[in-house]
């Protein structure tokens, strides 16, 4: 898979999932991107929640070709990817409901790959908005980037289906890295108990921990900018979640940082591997 090839920009990609849906997945995928793209970053934030694709609808735009069309001859990547901001903020549009891109089998994912090889190396972060559970495309997608966020929220039902994912993709692919977020918490300590508990469960059962990159507090501006289809850091960007969420921008920054040696020697996306 021509992907493999040596990273010259030290990309770091990102895939950001959930266990179920409804959890702000896609508005936290949105406000990262958007506020590291206000950092000065180049990004491209990629939709391949293909079941319900809706980052588009957060933004208010309607794209003119989509993840669907990369499929077809001819249709290259420039052609697909769509301007959100100018000077670095990209998207490509997933196609929704399309049967075929449902469960994107290896030949499919290969000729996305492949194409999207000769744009890739071009931004400073990838995010793939994921769809919600553990069908095998999620799965997949999720285990060949370099970092995944799990994002949940306290209540039961979220961490169940959040532990779900984390302990099939380390039995399928043999991934022991997660970072989490807990979206609507109503405190810092609620957000700190619910990976607490998340995290016993993965120690206990599964032998690993995951991280814990923070939380964004409940607030009423996020459902606002939801529905003013604007992003919550444009929208009000000094509300508490948006601060929170420039919190997650710079740890994530601050990771790839770190790592930017390893980055530029490793392939932007990881080979898929079975456990």
């Amino acid at each position: 898979m021509s992907q493999e090839s040596v990273n010259p920009r030290s990309t770091l990609s990102l895939s950001i999932l959930s266990g179920k849906g409804g959890v702000g997945k896609t508005n936290l995928t949105l406000n990262l991107a958007y506020a590291l793209y206000r950092a000065n970053h180049k990004m491209l934030v990629m939709d391949f929640d293909v079941g319900l694709a809706n980052v588009d609808v957060l933004l208010g735009i309607s794209p003119e070709k989509t993840l669907q069309d990369l499929l077809r001859p001819g249709v290259t990547p420039r052609d697909v990817v769509a301007e959100v901001e100018p000077g670095g903020f990209d998207f490509l549009p997933a196609a929704s409901g399309v049967p075929e891109l449902l469960e994107l089998d290896e030949d499919m994912r290969d000729q996305v790959f492949d194409k999207l090889n000769d744009v890739l190396g071009e931004y400073d972060y990838l995010l793939f908005d994921l769809g919600a559970g553990i069908g095998k495309t999620v799965l997949s997608l999720a285990s060949m980037t370099r970092m995944r966020i799990l994002v949940a929220t306290p209540e039961p039902t979220s961490l169940t289906d959040c532990y779900a994912v984390i302990k099939v993709l380390n039995a399928s692919h043999g991934v022991r890295d997660f970072q989490l977020v807990v979206n609507q918490a109503s405190s810092a300590k609620e957000a700190q108990t619910t990976f607490e508990r998340l995290n016993a469960a993965c120690r206990r059962f599964l032998d690993l921990d995951i991280g814990y990159l923070g939380c964004v507090h409940t607030d009423p501006n996020v459902p606002d900018a939801v529905r003013r289809q604007v992003p919550l850091i444009k929208h009000a960007p000094r509300c508490r979640a948006s601060q929170d969420i420039l919190s997650l921008a710079i740890k994530i920054g601050r990771h790839r940082a770190e790592n930017k040696a390893l980055l530029m020697d490793k392939p932007i996306l990881k080979k898929i591997t079975a456990a």
